[in-house]
C-alpha cells in the first residue's frame, strides 16, 4: 500500500469503491482531470516507476506560461499518461471495429508504450530548453526533444532492467519520431497515432488541447471521442467520417488559438527570455548545455534547475541569480510593441529588423544599447505551416466506407480561413524604463523598411507593417501625469 501512495495511484478502498482497483495481471488505475480513470498495465508500469519517467512530473507542460496562468501547474507527466491512454484507446478501437487489420497485443503494447514515453526528452520548462536555449548555448548542434526521448527511453531500459525485445524498442523509437516513408515489417497507419506527420491529427494533441485549455479554463469547442470513434483504415492510413470534418477544422483551430493566446502570451514570452539569459549565464559553472549529450546528467535537469542557481551561493552564478532575483519580483522584461507582418514581408523583415538596427534609429538623447533590445520573430498557424491540416486528412462516407477523399474547405464551411499561418514580430526590453525610447526607434525603422519596400518592387503596392495604435506608449510626461494622478486617486 506505502509503496503504492509514494506512486501516487491508489489501492481499492482507499478512497472510495469506485476510485481504484488492482486487477491480477499486476495493472493499476489512477484518477485523471481529463479522461477519468485510466488503467495501467504492467507494461506501463514498468517505465513508469522509472526515475527517467518520475523526472517528467519536475517539468511544467506549459512552461513559462505557468508564470501568468496560475492553473497551468500541470506537468509533462499527466500529459504522457494522457496520451498513452488515448493512444491504447484508438489502437484497441481500430482492432475491434476492423480485425481484418490483423493488429496484434505487440502492436497495441508498442503504440501504448510510444505515447507514454514520448515526451521522455523534453528539458527544463518544455520547449523553452529545445527552441531557445540550446540554439544559444551550442549554436549548430542537432537536437530536439524527440531525440532526447529516445536517449532516455534507452536509457531507463538500461538502467531499469526492463523487459523488452530490442525489436519492439527499435519501433516504439519509430512511433515517437513518426514517418510517412514505408517502414520495413511495419504497419503505416500505427504511425498516424502518435507522433503524425501525415497531418496531425494524433493523440499527443488531442490529450494537451483538452489538458491545455481545462487547466488555462479556455473552452475546448470540439469533441475527440467523436474522431476516434469514427475513424477507420483505409489504404494504409487512418481516415474520418466525412461528419467530422469540422470538428477537425476546430481542433486545429484551437491549435492556433492556444498558440496565440497562451503558449505565445507576451509576458510568458517575456519570462522565456529571463529564463534563458540565466540559463545562459549558469552553463559555464553549471555544464546544462552539456546534459544532452549524457543521460544520467540529463535525467537529472528539471525545472528546478531554476532553484539550484537560486539556492546557490556561487559566485559564478550570480548574473543568473540576479536574474531570477528579477522574476520572483516580477521585475520581468517588458513587451515593448507587435506587428503582425504581412504575406511576403517576413523573410525581408527577419535580416532588416534587428536589435542593432533599432540601435542605429535611436533619437540623439537616446540611450539604450542592443543589450536592452530583443526581437523575437513567432510562427502561429494551424499545425502545417502555411497550409490546411484538412486538406491532408483523408474522409470516407457512411455508404461507401473503403473509399477515402479529400473534402475541399469550401465543403465543410465558407467561413474558414484563406490563411493558416501568420508571422509576428515582438520586440522586448530588457530595461523596462527605456520602452518608450525602443517604441520610437523601432517605429523609425518600420517606416524606413516600408519605405525600402516600395523602392525595391516598382509599379506594385506591396503591403506595409502598420503598428498598432492600441501598443502605442505615451510619452514620459504622459506615463508620469497618468501615474499621479493613480496615486492621488488611491490616496
Amino acid at each position: 500500500m506505502h509503496s503504492l501512495l509514494r506512486r501516487g495511484y491508489t489501492d481499492l478502498g482507499d478512497l472510495a469503491p469506485a476510485a481504484a482497483a488492482a486487477s491480477g495481471d499486476g495493472a493499476m488505475y489512477v484518477n485523471d482531470p481529463v479522461h477519468g480513470y485510466i488503467g495501467l498495465s504492467a507494461d506501463m508500469l514498468q517505465f513508469i516507476d522509472t526515475p527517467q519517467f518520475q523526472r517528467l512530473r519536475h517539468l511544467k507542460q506549459l512552461g513559462t506560461a505557468y508564470f501568468v496562468f496560475p492553473g497551468a501547474s500541470h506537468n509533462r507527466f499527466e500529459h504522457s499518461v494522457g496520451t498513452a491512454y488515448l493512444a491504447n484507446k484508438v489502437v484497441e478501437g481500430l482492432a475491434q471495429r476492423q480485425p481484418e487489420l490483423g493488429i496484434s497485443e505487440r502492436d497495441i503494447r508498442c503504440v501504448t508504450l510510444a505515447g507514454l514515453c514520448h515526451d521522455l526528452g523534453h528539458g527544463p520548462f518544455s520547449h523553452v530548453f529545445d527552441n531557445q536555449f540550446i540554439p544559444c548555448a551550442r549554436p549548430g548542434a542537432s537536437w530536439s526533444h524527440e531525440e532526447g526521448s529516445e536517449m532516455m527511453l534507452r536509457y531507463a531500459i538500461d538502467e531499469n532492467n526492463i523487459d523488452i525485445d530490442e525489436a519492439d524498442v527499435r519501433f516504439i523509437r519509430q512511433l515517437i519520431q513518426g514517418s510517412t516513408a514505408p517502414v520495413d515489417g511495419e504497419r503505416m497507419f500505427l504511425f498516424d497515432i502518435v507522433a503524425n506527420k501525415r497531418n496531425g491529427v494524433d493523440v499527443d494533441k488531442f490529450d494537451y488541447i483538452q489538458r491545455d485549455c481545462y487547466n488555462v479554463g479556455v473552452r475546448c469547442s470540439h469533441d475527440f471521442s467523436r474522431l476516434m470513434l469514427n475513424s477507420r483504415v483505409i489504404g494504409g492510413e487512418i481516415c474520418y467520417s466525412h461528419k467530422e470534418a469540422f470538428n477537425l477544422t476546430e481542433m486545429f483551430h484551437s491549435r492556433y488559438s492556444l498558440h496565440k493566446r497562451v503558449y505565445n502570451h507576451h509576458a510568458a514570452k517575456a519570462i522565456e527570455f529571463m529564463i534563458v539569459d540565466a540559463l545562459l549565464a549558469a552553463d559555464a559553472a553549471l555544464g546544462i548545455s552539456q546534459a544532452i549529450a549524457d543521460p544520467a546528467r540529463y535525467q537529472t535537469l528539471t525545472d528546478e534547475v531554476v532553484r539550484d542557481i537560486e539556492r546557490s551561493t556561487e559566485p559564478a552564478l550570480a548574473d543568473a541569480r540576479a536574474i531570477i532575483s528579477r522574476l520572483r519580483t516580477r521585475d520581468i522584461y517588458k513587451f515593448v510593441d507587435e506587428y503582425i507582418l504581412p504575406p511576403g514581408i517576413a523573410p525581408f523583415a527577419d535580416t532588416a529588423i534587428s536589435a542593432a538596427e533599432i540601435v542605429g534609429h535611436r533619437a540623439d538623447n537616446d540611450d539604450f544599447g542592443e543589450r536592452d533590445v530583443l526581437v523575437d520573430v513567432c510562427r502561429i498557424h494551424y499545425g502545417m505551416k502555411q497550409d490546411n491540416p484538412v486538406d491532408h486528412v483523408r474522409f470516407y462516407s457512411k455508404f461507401s466506407a473503403a473509399e477515402k477523399f479529400p473534402i475541399a474547405s469550401e465543403l465543410i464551411s465558407l467561413c474558414v480561413p484563406d490563411k493558416y499561418e501568420e508571422h509576428i514580430l515582438r520586440i522586448f526590453t530588457r530595461t523596462p524604463d527605456k520602452r518608450c525610447q525602443i517604441q520610437r526607434a523601432a517605429r523609425r525603422l518600420l517606416a524606413k523598411f516600408n519605405g525600402d519596400v516600395v523602392t525595391q518592387t516598382p509599379g506594385s503596392t506591396p503591403p506595409a507593417i502598420t503598428p498598432h495604435r492600441g501598443l502605442t506608449i505615451p510619452g514620459p510626461g504622459a506615463a508620469a501625469s497618468a501615474k499621479r494622478r493613480r496615486l492621488h486617486f488611491s490616496a
